[in-house]
């Protein structure tokens, strides 16, 4: 019988991991922690847990989890927070959970981490892979937060190699009733391109996330992995599966126009986030399959499609 502890266990993510623990074969005990109201699901035991204060070496002290599965994160600040708010919670939160796991003699942690640590950069290599530099971008917090986070638990691995680790970084996750900042550019009436760019996109669907998280917090080999489906859509790509027409700009003006729009409260968005069309990291899954052990059910376009389907568009 594992014990198996999940932060951010209230998400997408961690419900459907708990779902598939259930389902699971061996016998676990699952201690689902979050800050927000728990929603009880399954056999999970839920316990209110803050990562970015004391609760993090308290709780997991209280339950003993060979497995800690740290899914709480940050990608877009809820209103009437910021970057101080998503750092506490990335990098703060993730320091606080391994120091936590360290002194209870956890065997195993396993992080989500993101193609975002890699930044978006110009010369990035397509695809890249595990042993690419993680460069992040020190104007997007989420990619320069999963940076640092990676900085941090590469040196733990050094300092302390008792404490196994599964790092996992994930393209888009996409699936039935997903909404967020990237879905949001989907249901546009037309789709934004930067001219000279493809902008691809990786995805990968909940429920192979899930089943690979429920490996790695099992049977599954310690390492690093790109998580994404098979294949990249290009935002024209993604246009002709919407049957809907692409506004291309040249980066001056997009940039302007977000100058613009930031200046006059209409954006939350500035002239930085043209990078993040232009320069979209494409993570390659060989090391998913080959070492990790995990073939993905559904490919890049299979994933957009059934999210396409389920979202009536």
């Amino acid at each position: 019988m594992t014990r198996i502890l999940i932060t951010g266990a209230s998400g997408m993510i961690g419900q459907a991991l708990i779902a598939l623990l259930d389902q699971d074969d061996q016998d676990h005990v699952v201690f689902a922690t979050d800050l927000r109201s728990p929603r009880r699901t399954g056999s999970a035991r839920w316990l209110a847990m803050d990562v970015t204060g004391g609760d993090a070496a308290r709780v997991i002290a209280e339950t003993r989890p060979e497995v800690v599965v740290h899914l709480a994160s940050i990608v877009t600040p809820p209103a009437g927070t910021g970057r101080d708010f998503a750092f506490a919670v990335d990098v703060i939160g993730t320091r606080n959970v391994l120091e936590a796991a360290l002194a209870a003699n956890v065997k195993r942690l396993v992080v989500t981490s993101s193609g975002a640590a890699y930044g978006y950069h110009p010369d990035n290599p397509v695809p890249l892979r595990e042993s690419d530099p993680l460069r992040g971008n020190p104007e997007f917090a989420y990619a320069d937060h999963k940076r640092q986070v990676e900085d941090m638990l590469a040196t733990a691995r050094e300092a302390t190699p008792q404490l196994e680790q599964v790092i996992l970084r994930i393209g888009t996750v996409l699936g039935a009733g997903t909404e967020n900042q990237i879905t949001a550019l989907f249901h546009k009436p037309r789709l934004l391109a930067v001219k000279g760019s493809d902008s691809p996109f990786v995805f990968i669907w909940t429920q192979d996330l899930a089943r690979i998280l429920l490996r790695a917090a099992t049977d599954g080999p310690t390492g690093i992995f790109n998580v994404a489906g098979d294949g990249a859509l290009t935002v024209t790509e993604l246009a002709q599966m919407l049957d809907k027409p692409v506004l291309t700009l040249p980066p001056w003006l997009l940039k302007a126009a977000l100058a613009v729009g930031r200046t006059l409260k209409l954006s939350q968005y500035g002239p930085e986030q043209v990078r993040f069309l232009q320069y979209r990291p494409v993570l390659a899954n060989d090391a998913l399959k080959q070492e990790f052990g995990y073939e993905p059910e559904l490919s890049s376009a299979e994933v957009f499609a059934l999210w396409q389907k389920e979202a009536g568009l």
